[in-house]
């Protein structure tokens, strides 16, 4: 990857509703090679795809629990089938597994307390070879992984 290569995945990272033109414009390119190099980007597997960041509460998952797992051995039979069993919640959004302790670090995102404590107590306490479990919220995002900045009120995100 060159500079403008990865001034076109900033920009994307940025807002992947550009049109093709106005991507082009910013990274100083004329809008073919600019497409090209997207194609090639996205065939390269530096860009996975292209989503919408929705608003969490208007989809119920509102609450979010960061949850350290640890387990009781570290079998390959136990990782294999906790492992398959946790990434198969749909409330799980992201699965961290650690070197050292917890095994797992996992972001939990539910509609509110009461449901998080019904998923605590029938699905994740049930999860094959779980000796522990440790559960936290934030009180505030201040950054996040997707790169939005989460400062909202009621018109919707901050724009700079």
């Amino acid at each position: 990857m060159d500079s403008i290569d990865r001034a076109i995945v900033d920009q994307l990272r940025r807002d992947c509703r550009l049109t093709n033109t106005e991507l082009a414009d910013r990274v100083g390119l004329t809008p073919s090679p600019c497409l090209r190099r997207v194609r090639r980007l996205e065939e390269d597997g530096v860009i996975l795809g292209y989503q919408a960041h929705v608003a969490p509460g208007a989809i119920d998952r509102g609450f979010e629990v960061i949850v350290d797992l640890e387990l009781a051995d570290q079998a390959q039979a136990t990782l294999e089938r906790f492992e398959a069993t946790l990434v198969s919640f749909d409330e799980v959004v992201e699965v961290r597994r650690m070197f050292g302790a917890p095994d797992y670090l996992v972001l939990v995102a539910v509609a509110d307390l009461p449901a998080y404590e019904r998923f605590m107590t029938q699905r994740l306490t049930a999860l094959p070879g779980l000796s522990k479990m440790q559960s936290r919220f934030a009180m505030k995002t201040l950054k996040s992984a997707v790169g939005l900045d989460r400062r909202t009120s009621a018109a919707g995100p901050a724009r700079r």
